[in-house]
């Protein structure tokens, strides 16, 4: 409200003068030049009002709930506000709302805006099927810690595509938001710190390109006026980084995780462990860093994360609601881990380093007690280390095991990851195994039927979707894109984009799918250039398949509202494929470069040979 509308006070003079000039300024400005609908991922209800735009004064403050979570989600706005801007941003938890301020309000989990209250990251142990239940912890804490400082809480079964109802009646849950611009101020609110932080993404992108520049620039911070109401269609949305092919430093991990939050996704899978490096320290067997991740594909350095490097890792992500989810590939893709520790390989004999990109001859000894001990030395010290729920077990292109020896296997690991107190997930070739309570199959196949995966979900397992030919962001754009491959096709953004996650396998009903993961292996991939030359401009469109109503779905619309992201992305210093089939604005001048050449030692070798994940029959 105005300050003269305010009850029980009179305004001073110069309050008066402040609120008549920004009238007259408001009367007299160009309309708000980003649309209320032009966000990615777009919104399930958006409700324009063009006499609502509301312009950033010099003196914006940020008001919040006084909440230490939801006090941190307005830090990190104020953060992001102030380097393009100049302006100073305090944060403030009194909880006045004078004009023209930015206001983060945690409300109450009353049916009016919160829905159910926020619970375990997708229902874990102890969970309740409403998504209430003890929390996943923080850095290393157990069951019991407090939700909001474990990243994201969501329920267990996506959200369906409903009418919502009247405006101000919706359930928001565990990750919606309320955004309501008006002409004098501007009001976020949500059930939870992760609803308030995926609604200051929203925020971020209404405004100017500008806003993302590092440096002060000379602009009219406007938001266009509207309400946005908005909430996840499903519940886990992700994307992987495979550091076991090429090594990553901590620095480029988190930039990715950056580019997860700014699309409200909220898992980051790192694949941690493959046949050319090992990339976690475990204390109980200290070789698999130091001999284990001294490899890469063609013969680099390698590298490995200490427990120090991984929980910074996990604190960031958690800041940003993204929850991490660590793989250990098991029992194949493991050359490394049996050059370090040679008495866990059939033969007894410690293989040579492997820095090439075939896929399929490795893979630990299941007859041997040996190896189930060293299993649960590193399944143990993983899980002690990430609060999140999830353990990731691999399990795909065990070539060399007979199908029954794998099954008893993949049972008896998901006793030990059961053992942790983390719920298992695995690559869909675990499908046949028993299954384990709460089990999760990450499907990456490239046809619309499977039988056993769809016979898994019968028996209770949930899948995430990452089909191959649609989600593998390893794959070329095009026949000349410099990088990638191209064994399950060429996937521009309108491919991407062009898939339903709740109708996409035979068998599955909607219900079992918890979401959408969006892998990016690295055989071909050598630097964060490279990195966000395949994520983007596809990463977006996956996100929007994540959180998205269906019925929002649209190709053209989609592909007009991604242009205005390229400005945004040059001003970050991110690198991006400038896709054909995208309308980007002009591009500027100094945009950041991007790969240009192949890597011979790579990509050749993976073109004869396939990549990690190539079509092969379940096992």
């Amino acid at each position: 409200m105005a300050p003269a509308d305010l009850p029980g006070r009179q305004p001073a003079a110069g309050e008066l003068a402040r609120a008549a000039a920004r009238a007259a300024g408001d009367r007299l400005a160009p309309p708000a030049p980003v649309r209320l609908g032009d966000v990615v991922p777009a919104p399930e209800r958006v409700e324009p009002d063009p006499a609502a735009d509301f312009t950033l004064p010099a003196d914006v403050v940020v008001r919040v709930h006084p909440d230490p979570a939801a006090r941190d989600v307005a830090e990190q706005l104020a953060t992001l506000l102030r380097p393009a801007t100049g302006y100073p941003v305090p944060v403030t938890d009194t909880l006045a709302d004078p004009a023209g301020g930015l206001t983060l309000t945690l409300a109450g989990t009353g049916p009016d805006i919160a829905g159910p209250a926020a619970g375990p990251d997708i229902a874990g142990p102890g969970a309740r099927a409403d998504g209430t239940g003890p929390g996943t912890g923080t850095d290393g804490a157990g069951p019991g810690a407090r939700a909001d400082s474990s990243g994201p809480g969501v329920a267990p079964a996506p959200v369906a595509d409903p009418d919502p109802g009247p405006a101000g009646t919706e359930p928001l849950g565990a990750e919606g938001y309320r955004l309501d611009v008006r002409s004098d101020g501007v009001r976020l609110t949500a059930a939870t710190p992760a609803g308030l932080f995926h609604g200051v993404q929203t925020l971020r992108q209404l405004l100017p390109a500008a806003i993302e520049s590092p440096a002060p620039v000379a602009e009219r911070w406007t938001l266009p006026g509207g309400t946005i109401v908005d909430r996840p269609r499903f519940p886990y949305r992700g994307a992987m980084l495979d550091v076991a092919r090429h090594f990553f430093a901590v620095a480029d991990v988190l930039r990715v995780v950056d580019h997860l939050a700014r699309y409200k996704l909220n898992h980051l899978h790192l694949h941690l462990t493959d046949d050319q490096g090992w990339r976690i320290a475990v204390d109980a067997r200290p070789r698999l860093a130091t001999v284990g991740g001294a490899t890469e594909v063609g013969g680099g350095p390698g590298g490995c994360y200490t427990a120090a490097d991984y929980r910074r890792v996990v604190r960031y992500a958690a800041r940003q609601h993204v929850t991490v989810v660590p793989e250990i590939d098991l029992p194949g893709h493991t050359n490394a881990a049996l050059t370090a520790y040679p008495e866990l390989a059939p033969e007894r004999l410690a293989p040579p380093p492997y820095t090439g990109t075939e896929v399929g001859f490795s893979y630990l000894d299941p007859a041997d007690e040996r190896t189930y001990a060293f299993v649960a030395d590193v399944l143990g010290e993983v899980a002690a280390r990430t609060p999140g729920p999830y353990l990731h077990i691999g399990g795909d292109e065990v070539f060399k095991v007979p199908a029954d020896v794998y099954a008893r296997f993949v049972e008896r690991v998901q006793g030990i990851v059961a053992s942790t107190g983390k719920i298992v997930v695995g690559w869909h070739q675990i499908a046949p195994a028993g299954h384990a309570e709460g089990r999760i199959l990450q499907w990456w196949g490239t046809q619309g039927d499977d039988p056993v995966a769809a016979e898994a979900v019968r028996r209770g397992a949930r899948l995430i979707l990452s089909p191959a030919n649609h989600a593998y962001l390893d794959m070329k754009y095009a026949p000349d894109t410099p990088i990638g491959h191209d064994w399950a096709g060429l996937i521009d953004v309108a491919r991407a984009y062009d898939w339903d996650p709740g109708t996409h396998l035979d068998g599955v009903p909607a219900e079992a799918v918890l979401g959408v993961e969006a892998p990016l292996w690295t055989e071909s991939v050598t630097s964060l250039a490279e990195i966000e030359f395949m994520l983007l401009p596809r990463l977006p469109a996956v996100a929007e398949l994540g959180w998205s109503p269906r019925r929002t779905h649209d190709w053209p619309a989609f592909r007009d509202r991604l242009a205005g992201h390229g400005p945004r992305w040059s001003g970050a210093g991110i690198a991006f494929h400038r896709a054909p089939e995208i309308p980007w604005p002009a591009e500027p001048q100094d945009a950041p470069p991007i790969p240009t050449q192949p890597h011979p030692d790579t990509t050749a070798g993976a073109a004869q040979t396939g990549t990690d994940h190539a079509p092969t029959p379940p096992r």
